[in-house]
């Protein structure tokens, strides 16, 4: 998740583990075994939950590694793993000797079969595809074998390719029916012609592939090795090479155009794993977390396969000058195949920050607030943050009469901890918000200690499954304080860590660039005393949405830190609504009834099924067949994208005469409303507002 709020590591915590590392005294060592032992020494006395360096760790970067080269296997033979396995329990010690035996035989063997690939793969090409052949292939590469020899590798390949050519053919046929459709005098190509067209859009991909791992220099791949060494840490501490390290800087400073989305490697493919608000994905409103990108097509140019691509060549593929389009061949969560047209573009800063509507329900006035970060620039001392954007926008809903606050944090990924904890204490008087934990230390509490209270009238906050972070730090403590409903997602995140970047020049003298570790030092702990690692906030009001069943959260990552608790701050609850307990037993009541959220929970099943189901057809007639059966189930589900909640959202007052001066921030805001009126969970939330009620008492009067 993304996060802005820098933590520094004790320099003398650092300083203690590079003394002791055995390479200091060595002046002519290589560049990778200094890697290995910066690396060593900062996981096993810095990271947050060190390890010991054993043969449980070494197993786990053993199968890291082969996975990382070879998620498909598609090119290792049983006989490679084999000789490997030799290596299984030795990993560790190598690590501890600065021993680099493991990757370069996995590495050298890699390369060696990928080139042997090289040479058969465009004769398979060659000749036309039995396409009316009864055959499927199984997706599920970590249930699938490595191939017995050449001959079965060979089949393995055959069938991938036959996969690669029969989606394009689909295509084809499917753009020949629309250009019938459009011109009666069309002649469409005959199904030979664009098998064959399809067989060589295939090949032209598989030439490019090559190149690309040609261009594969000795750092890449022991960046690779290097990282299948951080991971079995956590999911979060990463190595990165001089040149991923550079692309990180610029990535930081925001100067990057391209689509604003986050993107990750599982497997062969890329995966969208967050839309920066403010983006121009985010503005085209159709990518959505959890779509996997097939293919990138520059405008109307013919679309480029990127399965299978390394992340940073999808990516340099992807992003592109301000003005340009991109077009993104996507599988969507529910398993369609999916062309959406994106116009690259630089984020909108507006469009990140917090903003605010008015809306009457039941003869009642309330305020939502969308909050997409927690935003905050230290190097501009008077730059504007989510802290005191967010006591403007209270400040402005107070003056409009508004009776409650309802706080949208869905999609809010987190940010600065500071501006978490100044937000906290717009609704309370002072007290702890959160305890941040170093590995060996004694937990630090953070308090609020402005007394002034911002907001003393009821609170609602909206969260979900990608609610992370500093989203899950504020949410908890209004949740632990008694403060406001948390009503969303069965469970937010579940992101409770900590990161820092360390450039490891800056820790030994080496003439070449070193690269950086971003590893896990925190841990971040509720006032209770709970982690939200893992278990995230749990809603007072959990709603179904599409999230519910996918693997989504930080629990389905690999490695994660564990949840755990710790001893509590001390704070005291308040008593401060009357009615909390049956307010929210009426809405659970409400939701489980709702034909709506009933509709939404089943879609959400159906998504999980679509997710789980790896087999695909390569017989023509089956693979449309399976296709048609698909989309006429999603039909069922449709009417979701209907919903309207027929309620009249409006800018605040202090808003209105610049909406009339800005035509551009007029229709922003014509779109969110028009968005909120078709909001299920928005409607929900206002008629729990609408039923809270709250004591007039020392909370109250002080606001």
């Amino acid at each position: 998740m993304k996060r802005n709020y820098k933590i520094i590591i004790p320099l003398s915590l650092i300083l203690g583990f590079l003394t002791n590392c055995n390479i200091f005294s060595q002046r002519d060592v290589e560049k990778d075994k200094i890697l290995i032992a910066l690396t060593r020494d900062a996981l096993t006395k810095a990271h947050y939950a060190p390890k010991k360096i054993n043969d449980d760790l070494s197993q786990e970067i053993f199968t890291n590694y082969i996975d990382a080269l070879d998620p498909t296997k598609r090119f290792f033979l049983q006989e490679d793993i084999k000789q490997f396995e030799a290596y299984k329990n030795e990993i560790d010690d190598q690590i501890n000797t600065e021993d680099l035996s493991f990757f370069k035989l996995v590495t050298d063997r890699f390369l060696q079969r990928n080139q042997e690939t090289k040479e058969f793969y465009a004769s398979l090409l060659k000749k036309p595809f039995n396409f009316k052949k009864k055959e499927s292939i199984n997706l599920d590469y970590k249930k699938k074998a490595f191939p017995k020899n050449n001959k079965q590798r060979k089949e393995f390949w055959q069938k991938q390719l036959k996969l690669n050519t029969l989606s394009r053919l689909h295509d084809k046929l499917e753009d020949e029916k629309s250009k019938q459709k459009d011109s009666a005098d069309y002649k469409p190509k005959s199904f030979v012609v664009l098998e064959k067209e399809s067989r060589e859009k295939v090949t032209e991909s598989m030439k490019e592939y090559y190149i690309r791992m040609d261009e594969l220099t000795d750092e890449d791949w022991f960046a690779m090795y290097m990282n299948t060494i951080t991971a079995t840490f956590d999911p979060h501490t990463t190595y990165f090479s001089p040149r991923i390290k550079k692309k990180f800087d610029q990535e930081m400073s925001g100067k990057l155009e391209g689509i604003g989305a986050r993107l990750q490697k599982k497997g062969d493919y890329t995966k969208i794993v967050e839309i920066i608000s403010g983006g121009p994905a985010w503005r085209q409103g159709e990518l959505e977390v959890g779509d996997i990108i097939l293919k990138v097509a520059q405008g109307n140019k013919e679309p480029l396969d990127i399965v299978g691509m390394r992340l940073d060549d999808a990516i340099e593929f992807i992003k592109g000058k301000k003005g340009t389009e991109v077009r993104l061949t996507l599988k969507k969560i529910d398993g369609s195949i999916q062309v959406i047209s994106i116009i690259r573009d630089v984020v909108e800063l507006e469009e990140t920050f917090a903003k605010s509507s008015k809306v009457n329900f039941e003869g009642k006035t309330f305020g939502i607030i969308h909050l997409p970060s927690f935003y905050i620039d230290f190097s501009e001392k008077n730059f504007r943050n989510s802290a005191t954007d967010m006591e403007k926008q209270v400040e402005e809903l107070k003056k409009d009469g508004a009776e409650g606050l309802l706080i949208d944090l869905r999609n809010n990924g987190g940010g600065s901890l500071k501006t978490a904890i100044e937000i906290a204490g717009l609704f309370i008087d002072e007290g702890p918000i959160v305890q941040v934990k170093y590995s060996r230390s004694k937990a630090r509490i953070d308090n609020d200690v402005n007394k002034k209270i911002q907001w003393n009238k009821p609170l609602v906050i909206l969260v979900n499954e990608l609610s992370a972070s500093a989203s899950e730090i504020f949410a908890a403590a209004m949740q632990d304080y008694n403060r406001a409903v948390i009503l969303g997602s069965k469970q937010t995140f579940g992101k409770g860590t900590v990161q820092n970047l360390l450039p490891l020049n800056n820790y030994y003298k080496y003439s070449k660039n070193l690269g950086a570790l971003k590893m896990t030092i925190q841990k971040f702990y509720r006032i209770n005393g709970g982690s939200t690692q893992l278990k995230g906030v749990s809603s007072d009001i959990a709603v179904p949405d599409k999230y519910t069943y996918l693997e989504i959260g930080e629990r389905d990552e690999e490695h994660p830190l564990e949840w755990d608790k710790i001893k509590p701050a001390k704070y005291k609850p308040l008593d401060y609504y009357t009615n909390f307990n049956q307010v929210v037993k009426n809405s659970i009541d409400r939701v489980n009834k709702n034909e709506y959220f009933k509709l939404i929970d089943k879609n959400a099943k159906w998504l999980k099924k679509n997710q789980e189901d790896k087999i695909v057809f390569l017989n023509y007639e089956m693979y449309k067949k399976d296709i048609k059966k698909h989309d006429e189930e999603a039909k069922a589900f449709k009417k979701l994208k209907d919903y309207k909640n027929d309620l009249k959202f409006k800018s605040p007052s202090y808003e209105v005469p610049l909406v009339k001066k800005d035509s551009i921030l007029e229709k922003k805001r014509k779109v969110w409303h028009k968005n909120l009126s078709k909001d299920i969970y928005i409607e929900e939330a206002l008629r729990v507002l609408s039923e809270l009620k709250y004591k007039k008492n020392e909370i109250a009067l002080k606001g």
